[in-house]
């Protein structure tokens, strides 16, 4: 029985190694980036939270761009040096 265990578990580990990963879809909500607003705003540094919200949301930063409600804060230089500090790349969107 506890060989059996182990090699499930095994089987569990080489499938998550070369296994497809499954995807993530991201709920876009500009919300979540409410950690990284006095860092913005402020530019006092962004704390881990604050990078981490960035990095999750980087699929959305597009679509934050072309809304005119979040726009000015994405662009914002205050944004970028945010976005490189966490090691978030600025993104390039297309119209």
């Amino acid at each position: 029985m506890k060989l059996l265990a182990i090699f499930a578990l095994l089987l569990l580990a080489v499938g998550l190694v070369i296994g497809d990963k499954p995807s993530v879809k991201v709920s876009c909500n500009p919300m979540h980036l409410m950690p990284c607003m006095s860092p913005i705003m402020l530019g006092i540094p962004p704390a881990a939270k604050c990078c981490s919200r960035l990095k999750e949301q980087e699929p959305c930063m597009c679509g934050y761009i072309k809304d005119p409600s979040f726009a000015k804060y994405v662009q914002s230089p205050g944004a970028k040096k945010v976005a490189k500090t966490c090691g978030v790349p600025v993104p390039n969107c297309k119209s």
